[in-house]
């Protein structure tokens, strides 16, 4: 997995979704309640339950991260921006960076991409994972109290896998597209709260992927609200340059603007 600085990255994200939301009233808000543009920012506790690790698959040694550096926690953050197109429509945008890292010692040598690690030796290990990605959703259902919307995800992975020692390193890169459905479910706790639940997700022989979440969100005022709650990521790949498999769970916090 594998993150980058997230100013950087930001000021381009915001700048273009600022233009694509136009001139429109700032108040204004779909015949369904949706408003036309919201931005969330999130911080996270992660740990890491699971890391399995092989490359490459066929001369590599599988081992577990986890075991190597330890679960975490580790801090990470993710930003996401909405912007309502019409009534039952809309897009959203999402960058998620995450960077889990540690040292510690194997127990067996290690062939990880194309290098050998001594046992015994203090290693530093490296998982880093960036995603961006791109859904469309349509609101399917809105009852009195629950609202479900379908759509679909464009994710971008950039990721990378690390190991370093004294006068030896070795790492593993990639960067890849994956379609993934998507599925989003609010409904209101009173007058001021609402849980939402959402997931992205595909599965595939070669593959899979999930994140899928629960928040709590509480209104502070008409524009601002404030929640928490926890998201699971789980997924990997079985293909010819990798074996990976990872689950991170992570306690998060949050606050959001909705216009």
């Amino acid at each position: 997995l594998c993150s980058r600085p997230v100013v950087s990255r930001l000021g381009p994200l915001a700048l273009g979704l600022l233009i694509l939301a136009g001139p429109r009233e700032a108040a204004a808000q779909t015949a369904s309640g949706v408003p036309r543009f919201s931005v969330i920012v999130e911080g996270a506790a992660v740990w890491n339950a699971r890391n399995d690790v092989r490359i490459p698959p066929d001369s590599g040694t599988q081992f577990s991260l986890v075991d190597l550096i330890g679960s975490g926690p580790a801090a990470i953050g993710r930003v996401e921006a909405t912007v309502g197109l019409a009534a039952r429509h809309e897009l959203r945008f999402v960058y998620a960076p995450i960077e889990i890292g540690g040292t510690g010692k194997p127990q067996r040598p290690l062939a990880f991409a194309g290098a050998t690690f001594p046992a015994g030796v203090t290693t530093d290990g490296r998982y880093q994972f960036t995603s961006y990605r791109g859904t469309y959703r349509y609101t399917f259902f809105a009852g009195d109290r629950w609202q479900w919307q379908i759509g679909f995800t464009g994710f971008v992975r950039d990721a990378r896998i690390a190991l370093a020692q004294p006068g030896v390193a070795s790492e593993d890169t990639d960067v890849g597209f994956v379609p993934l459905a998507h599925v989003r479910g609010r409904t209101a706790l009173g007058r001021r709260a609402r849980l939402t639940l959402e997931a992205d997700a595909t599965a595939a022989p070669q593959g899979r992927a999930f994140d899928v979440a629960a928040m709590l969100d509480v209104d502070v005022t008409r524009w601002w609200f404030v929640g928490g709650g926890y998201r699971t990521v789980e997924g990997g790949a079985d293909v010819d340059s990798v074996y990976n498999f990872a689950w991170l769970n992570a306690a998060v916090v949050r606050t959001g603007v909705r216009f």
